[in-house]
């Protein structure tokens, strides 16, 4: 079929699909794979290269990773280390052993049970992220923790692609290679170097001659190059664009490419999920459907279980640790390419790899539907508890979250100075308490958007982040940055992995509790020891400010716990030095 046909046949069946799925509230992605579904060799027959268009679209994926990439500078993936090391590494491998011990079962061989388990322990990185960036979700603590866990299952495709023909005993098993591992650390490097030192250079002199075509063309070989040059090590496209876009986060560059990028990528990865609904074999299916619809399901349950209660580890609300599970249990698309390296590796059967892709196919399929419904469930639940507070339109600077000891001291202040401000609390009992003291304030959970607009954020002038607890105050500070990015935050924090955390939202005011209670108690110490006042004085601000310092000079490193070990005890030999040079200088 001629490829202007085809292509109008893809671009009809989209814009007549996504309507109705946004519309019915399914979401673009399960509108793409219906809409793939219909025009396939399953459906009304228009499009049979399948295969053709599968690999094209697969370029969907890649500019997804770069534009994700290129959100991410290097700095914030070393912060993100131990969720992609620790939440990653756990998921992939507690999610593989219980889905291999099914397969052994059934299979009664070790090696394909394994490969089957780790191939389905992956999820899809272009289905879970597209949905993710659909619901304006992408920045939220479930969102980061999908991410993070995504971003190490692309990394562990690599070496799971390597290993697969050495376990194989056909004629193309491969044998392991020296020159292969140099070549990829080679390639890897030069692309480091490239990206960092020399691309800069060559943007700079595309961007001045004025033509944006050109740069569009030099934004494209950049992704696509770096893709390849990637491939050709044997690692993936997709990681190879995810480490070109960040190696270019910092360069002030990042936004034009980012909007010429990006409607390649929706393109793309709109006829990727297309292909996806292409390729379900409902031939397959009608004779297996018993078989494929328990895979899919025992699939998904098994990934939701643990990747449930892997969230509530590493330090999920309920809430959010729910979300993470609700967006993670399909297969990814990258069970596509390892079950096919392993049937031609004579690893797998070619019967058993056809059934696994159509459950894949199918998982996939239901994500969207496992989203909303989980949605559904969290917003009934919230709507049993306690009915909040009616808030009248009020246009006030300042809304307080949180009416304990600090925010009622900040309150009574603004109040004397005649400065209007909404308070809310979730804590009924606590409001009752402080309105009996002549306090205004209102029952109300301020990490949700509906009642933050009803406080009247969006015209506010300061947001005052009171909340003790530092999962809800973590929670409503990124409702408020995610939804009010003018709205300025003075935040309190309960310690200083709770400071580090709101750093990493971008909050620069942030006060800790005790601290500046506990300095003017340590110079009453000093004072009450015989200092004299003026010297008890220069001690503790020398303190502050020194700790102040390390407190902002160590962000990047506060999740190494070894790390930020031997900075507090280098931090308190210098101290020491230097109060001792401060007397020397005295004497």
């Amino acid at each position: 079929m001629n490829f202007v046909i085809q292509a109008s046949l893809l671009f009809g069946a989209a814009v007549i699909a996504i309507p109705i799925a946004k519309r019915i509230g399914l979401g673009a992605v399960l509108g793409y794979l219906f809409a793939g579904i219909v025009v396939g060799p399953w459906g009304f027959r228009f499009i049979s290269n399948v295969d053709d268009i599968f690999h094209f679209a697969e370029l969907g994926v890649v500019f997804l990773l770069f534009l994700v990439g290129i959100e991410l500078n290097p700095k914030r993936l070393w912060v993100m280390r131990r969720t992609v090391l620790g939440l990653g590494v756990a998921q992939v491998v507690i999610t593989a052993i219980p889905i291999a011990i099914i397969a052994y079962v059934f299979l009664r061989e070790f090696t394909p049970a394994l490969i089957i388990g780790v191939t389905l322990a992956l999820s899809s990185t272009a289905f879970a992220l597209q949905t993710l960036s659909e619901k304006q979700q992408l920045n939220t603590r479930h969102g980061r923790a999908a991410f993070s866990i995504l971003l190490l299952q692309d990394i562990a495709v690599v070496p799971l692609l390597a290993i697969i023909p050495l376990l194989g005993t056909g004629a193309e098993t491969k044998v392991f290679s020296w020159w292969a591992l140099i070549k990829t650390i080679g390639i890897v490097a030069l692309v480091i170097l490239v990206g960092r030192y020399i691309v800069h250079y060559f943007f700079k002199i595309v961007a001045e001659t004025g033509v944006r075509e050109v740069f569009i063309a030099f934004a494209l070989l950049i992704v696509l190059g770096t893709a390849l040059l990637l491939e050709e090590t044997g690692l993936s496209m997709a990681l190879g664009a995810f480490l070109a876009g960040v190696l270019l986060s910092e360069s002030e560059y990042r936004h034009e490419l980012q909007a010429d990028i990006d409607p390649f990528k929706g393109l793309l990865l709109g006829l990727f999920f297309m292909a996806v609904g292409m390729t379900v074999n409902f031939g397959l299916l009608n004779s297996h459907l018993l078989e494929v619809v328990l895979i899919a399901i025992g699939l998904m349950a098994v990934k939701f279980i643990v990747l449930l209660f892997l969230g509530r580890a590493f330090g999920l609300s309920w809430t959010s640790a729910t979300s993470l599970a609700a967006f993670l249990p399909q297969g990814g698309e990258f069970a596509f390419i390892i079950l096919n390296v392993a049937v031609a590796s004579f690893v797998l059967s070619s019967d058993i790899s056809q059934l696994l892709i159509l459950a894949v196919t199918l998982s996939m399929i239901a994500t969207p539907l496992l989203v909303s419904g989980v949605e559904t469930i969290q917003k009934k639940w919230k709507s049993s508890a306690p009915s909040y507070d009616h808030m009248p339109e009020s246009e006030n600077q300042v809304v307080i979250a949180g009416f304990g000891r600090v925010g009622q001291i900040v309150a009574r202040i603004l109040r004397a100075k005649r400065i209007g401000f909404t308070a809310l609390d979730n804590s009924s009992g606590q409001v009752d308490f402080v309105k009996r003291y002549g306090n205004k304030v209102y029952y109300g959970d301020a990490s949700r958007l509906d009642l933050l607009r009803s406080a009247g954020a969006e015209k506010a002038n300061l947001f005052i982040l009171t909340i003790g607890d530092p999962e809800i105050s973590l929670r409503t500070a990124e409702m408020v940055t995610r939804n009010f990015p003018n709205l300025k935050i003075i935040a309190r924090a309960r310690n200083r992995k709770h400071v580090y955390q709101l750093m990493d939202l971008g909050i620069t005011q942030i006060w800790r509790d005790t601290f500046y209670s506990s300095l003017k108690m340590a110079e009453a110490t000093l004072e009450s020891l015989g200092l004299p006042r003026q010297e008890s004085s220069n001690v503790v601000e020398t303190f502050r400010q020194h700790d102040e310092q390390r407190l902002h000079d160590d962000h990047e490193l506060h999740n190494d716990e070894q790390r930020m070990i031997y900075l507090a005890k280098k931090s308190a030999k210098e101290l020491e030095e230097q109060f001792e040079q401060d007397e020397k200088e005295a004497s």
